[in-house]
């Protein structure tokens, strides 16, 4: 499994916004479209795998993006 453009493009978007405070990883699976997680300072922030879904929307990014600088707040 090749990881897609989807999960490229995001994660470029992410770290447009977040400049080397993020640690986002995916994994290519066979049976699903891959694994997306991102972290903040240890803490799993977003996980595919554990139900959070694809960030397949604005809504959905913005959330995320709430959530990291939530994230980033806390230290």
């Amino acid at each position: 499994f090749i990881i897609g453009s989807k999960y490229l493009q995001l994660k470029k978007k992410l770290e447009d916004e977040f400049p080397s405070r993020l640690d986002i990883s995916a994994e290519g699976t066979p049976q699903a479209t891959g694994f997306f997680e991102v972290t903040v300072a240890g803490k799993l922030i977003h996980s595919k795998k554990k139900g959070d879904g694809y960030v397949d929307t604005e809504s959905k990014f913005l959330k995320l993006v709430a959530a990291i600088k939530a994230a980033l707040a806390q230290g």
